[in-house]
Formats: structure tokens, sequence, C-alpha cells
């Protein structure tokens, strides 16, 4: 039995095959997915030389061209541009221009990031006089079009994620949500919001954060093309003010929210301090990658299917700092499934299967499912010719004998004869008790829409996602190699590459199930 990271307890299910089949045999190629090479190679990826693998720095890039020169030695094909190994695209950033914007407060020029920090991207311009609320409750004190000051409410504690980040930043950021919710609906003009203990030791972490802004890729398709709703809030959002107050406020153009630092409480309380905030938003381009190889397959009737094995190689960068480590090294996330892909590659080069195996390292993962996006809409192969896609994402931690099956069942499921193949695969390999819970579409998580096959399955690619789910880790600077579960790791990377040797020689293709519509 694991534990939510709401505290609540739930119960893993063992995943019963669909029907009665034999347990498959793993071809002897099987023996070239050793523990040696996957530990040896993730404590190469995830190690603080690789600073985070950031995308759209060059830290990312050092960790793509290791990755290709892996595949090189290994003896893939390169597929990306120009017979390379890269597909070249662009993230599209935009943020609040440190060098543009500027606030004051009673004539008091702050330092943006540092004084006191934009809590959302909202731009635009705020000239204004104070107003301190000393109790939220108090409706007749009038905000309307005034930036009101108040302390920082302790969020409900149903609110605060522990699967992400640290409690503080965690505690901070649904706070901040609920009180700029509420003060949009009354009208004022700007918010400022003061910390209290817990919210000032995240502060460095939302001002760092938060500089970076927002993120697009430039021809990629949309990350939700179905139902944009579906997944997204459990994927974006720490906490949702109460439903009337987000209503409203949803209704109301956006204003500036800027959280300032506890010790400015005595500063800021007397009221009628005349604010001058001015927040202009810069957009630009740089460039991200996918690094793409390929194994031909051995059938000429068949080798021009593929079975993609998936992935992201990068993660969070250099941040802000957690007992003492500013490096968020991302093991689990995802170098784990990284170096997975680069076992399955040793054993696929050794024996290839008929159809043609495809393994796609996708870039800027963390900024939106942005090298997936871009390839879904520029495949290397036609999407049509793709018979599966196994996507891993966090495939190194908890219990050792329990992982999930994403994809698995409806109305995820996209394809009843794929999920029979990786249960058939698992049950010839590492068997595992599969947790059907995270796959559901009421788990609080909305684990299914946070990863790289989400694209392909919206388009009618057979798609699952295998994980092991979240941990207290989670993009930390915790998520460090020495906390992988090795022996897990390696029994996981032989489940996907089990899967993909079913489907890359089943007689008939894995099929879409009549009628699926992503949701």
């Amino acid at each position: 039995m694991t534990r939510l990271s709401h505290g609540l307890c739930f119960i893993l299910l063992a995943a019963a095959p669909l029907a009665a089949q034999a347990v498959p045999k793993p071809p002897a190629a099987i023996s070239a997915i050793r523990q040696s090479d996957i530990t040896r190679d993730l404590y190469t990826l995830a190690s603080d030389a690789m600073r985070g693998r950031e995308a759209g720095t060059i830290d990312e890039m050092r960790a793509s061209m290791w990755l290709a020169e892996q595949m090189r030695t290994i003896g893939l094909a390169p597929k990306g541009d120009m017979d390379s190994w890269f597909q070249w695209w662009n993230m599209r950033r935009s943020r609040i221009s440190t060098t543009s914007s500027s606030v004051s407060i009673g004539g008091r020029a702050m330092t943006l990031w540092t004084d006191i920090t934009p809590a959302s991207n909202t731009a635009g311009d705020v000239a204004a006089t104070t107003v301190f609320l000393t109790d939220l409750a108090d409706t007749t004190v009038d905000v309307r079009g005034r930036v009101a000051v108040v302390r920082l409410v302790a969020p409900a504690p149903a609110s605060i994620r522990s699967t992400t980040n640290t409690y503080e930043y965690n505690y901070t950021r649904p706070a901040i949500t609920a009180l700029a919710a509420v003060l949009t609906v009354r009208g004022a003009a700007g918010v400022i919001i003061v910390a209290d203990s817990i919210a000032e030791i995240a502060f460095d972490g939302v001002a760092k954060t938060q500089s970076r802004g927002t993120y697009d890729v430039v021809n990629g398709v949309p990350r939700f093309t179905r139902n944009p709703a579906a997944g997204a809030g459990a994927a974006t959002t720490n906490s949702a003010p109460p439903a009337n107050a987000a209503a409203s406020a949803n209704a109301r153009a956006a204003i500036p929210i800027l959280l300032a630092h506890r010790s400015a409480l005595a500063s800021l309380r007397p009221d009628g301090q005349p604010v001058d905030i001015k927040l202009r938003t810069e957009t630009f381009e740089y460039p991200s990658v996918n690094i793409i190889g390929e194994i031909r397959g051995t059938d000429p009737k068949l080798r021009d299917e593929y079975v993609l094995f998936s992935s992201h190689q990068d993660h969070d960068g250099v941040r802000y700092t957690v007992a003492g480590d500013s490096i968020w090294n991302g093991a689990d996330d995802n170098a784990t499934t990284s170096v997975a892909l680069l076992a399955i590659a040793r054993a696929w080069k050794q024996h290839p299967g008929k159809r043609s195996a495809l393994f796609v390292f996708h870039g800027a993962e963390e900024r939106g499912l942005l090298g997936s996006r871009y390839h879904v809409a520029h495949p290397v192969v036609p999407l049509d010719h793709i018979v599966a896609v196994l996507n891993g994402d966090m495939i190194g931690r908890n219990h050792p004998d329990t992982a999930a099956l994403l994809g698995s069942q409806p109305p995820h499921r996209n394809s009843t004869a794929l999920v029979q193949m990786a249960i058939d695969a698992n049950r010839a390999t590492g068997r595992f008790v599969i947790d059907s819970l995270w796959d559901r579409p009421t788990h609080p998580e909305g684990w299914y829409f946070r990863s790289d096959h989400v694209p392909y399955a919206e388009r009618n690619v057979p798609s699952l996602f295998f994980s092991s789910n979240l941990h207290q880790d989670y993009h930390t600077p915790r998520d460090e190699p020495k906390a992988i579960d090795y022996g897990k790791l390696t029994r996981m990377t032989q489940w996907m590459y089990m899967t993909g040797w079913l489907a890359a020689n089943a007689t008939v293709r894995p099929a879409i199930d009549p009628g699926f519509v992503l949701r």
C-alpha cells in the first residue's frame, strides 16, 4: 500500500490478462538490458555536470549530444533533420521583462524578483493608492480601483500538494491563488500579498519560477486538442479558490499580483500610499531539440511500420536552493526512461524486430510537452505508420513490485490490443502489480495527461504510459541518482522492451478501439 500526495491510501490492483494466454518468452537479446549499464548511464545523465538539463539551455544541448553519441555507439541510424540525430524546433517564451518593468510603493523603487516578485505573468500599468486589509472577511472595506495589501492567509490543507517542489512552495502558491481570486472579484486594481513565515522561505522559489514565464512550441500541435479541460487542472494548478470566486475572477481582466517579503509588512501597512506598477512582457524564441534514432525491421513487408519508444531528456535545471542544493537533477524525472531507452536499443540492435523501432527523446516536456507536440506535427515517419507509442516517465522509484500502466483502462485506453501486449509482457518480465488508480480520470493528479504520449494518443496512435508514479522528491533537488531503485528500473526497462517486442512482431498491428475519443 502506498500513500497518495493528498493523504489518501489506495490499493494496488493486480491487472489480470484481458484474455487467457500463454506467457510469451522473451528473446535472448533481453540479456543485453543490464543493470550495470543502466546505473552507469543514469549517474552520467543525471549528474551535477548536466546541471539539470533545463530546456532551451546549453545544459539540455549537452545532455542531448550525449544521448545522440550513445545511440551512435550502439549502432542506431540517425532519423533527425538532414540525416542528423536532431530534430530542431523553437520554443516561444513569454515572461515579465526585468529591464522594462518597474514597481514603486510610497515613492520607493522596488527591485523586481528581489524586493518584490510578480506572482503571475500578467502585464499592465497600475497607478493607485494602497488599502490595507486587516480582515479579509470584512467586505465593508472598499478595494475598488485600489491596490489591496493583505497578509498571506494559510491555504486549505487539502490544497497543499506534496508531489512537486517544496512544502513551503506548495503552501504559498495556492494561498496566492485564492487571495488573488477573492480580491479580483472585489475590484482591486492590484494585489500585494505580504509573506508569512512559511511563504518567506518560498519567496526565492516563487521569484525564480515566475521569472521564467510561460512557454509554447512554434508550429506544434495544441497541448489539448480534443478536450482542453481534461487533466489540465490537475497538471498545472495547485489549488482553486471557491467556485463562485473563481468564476467571477475569470470574467474580469487579470490584475497584477505581487508577493512582498514578510519584513515589508510595517512599511506597507499605512493606507493611501501611491503605487506605480509597470509590468511589461517580452516574447522571444530559441531552440530546443528532439533526438531521434531508428533500427530498421527485418520483415520487408512490415519494416515501414514502427514501434516508437518515448522519453524526455530535459528537467528543471539550476533553480532555487533547497537544503544547500540548487541543481534539480531529474534522476527519476526523466533520466530513468532515457537510459532505459538506451538499454532497449542495445537489445534491439542485437535482435531487431520485424517492424522497425524508433527511439525518440522529446525535448522540453517540462515546459508543456513541447517536443512531442512538435514531433506529432512534423513526424519523421507518418503517424499512421506508428503502430505503438510506448512512453515512460519516472520509472525508478516507490515500491519495488508495483507500477502503473496509464492508458490501460477507459476513458484513456485507446487500444485494447496494445494493453493486452503490455500485460502479457509484464507477466513475462517485471511481474509488477499494476496500480489502476493513477489511470482513472478521477485521480487528483491527472497524471495521464502529463507526459509525451498524449499528443500521439489524441491522434489515434495506440499509446501507453509506463510509470512508477510520483514521490516526495518529485521536482526537487532531491531527485538524484542515489535515490533510484536500479533493480526496479531494470525490470521496468525489460517490461517496456518486451511490450515493444510483441507489438513489433505481431501478425496484426494493435488496433485503435472503435469510437475512441480521448477525454
